[in-house]
């Protein structure tokens, strides 16, 4: 089992960062990928980021290229997400992922951008 805990959500004004982090626990050895995911009301829930274990290959969605940047300290077992220039279409709950076999995920945090 892994168990996952995001913090670092909240109100930001837009143009403005935050910073997210998931702390991973449990059976993390064999992680193959772990990435943050979004889902806005009424809306599917969709990967914004991803970094594969060796930490080296990462992939981003379109709408958040340039943006959003996706790190991890492996002496924390912490994985983060910064996110700069945030926009009205960016609030959504962001979920932390790890693939381990199967799907794990956090419970969210969410992101509220005010204009």
């Amino acid at each position: 089992q892994v168990q996952l805990g995001e913090s670092g959500g909240g109100l930001v004004q837009a143009g403005g960062s935050l910073r997210l982090s998931c702390a991973a626990s449990g059976i993390i050895f064999s992680i193959n990928a772990m990435g943050w995911y979004r889902q806005a009301p009424g809306q599917q829930r969709e990967l914004v980021a991803l970094m594969h274990s060796g930490g080296i290959t990462t992939w981003f969605a379109d709408a958040v290229k340039g943006r959003f940047s996706i790190s991890r300290d492996n002496a924390q077992n912490t994985l983060y997400l910064q996110m700069n220039n945030l926009k009205p279409e960016d609030p959504a709950i962001y979920f932390c992922n790890a693939l381990r076999i199967t799907n794990y995920w956090g419970k969210g945090t969410p992101i509220t951008v005010s204009s």
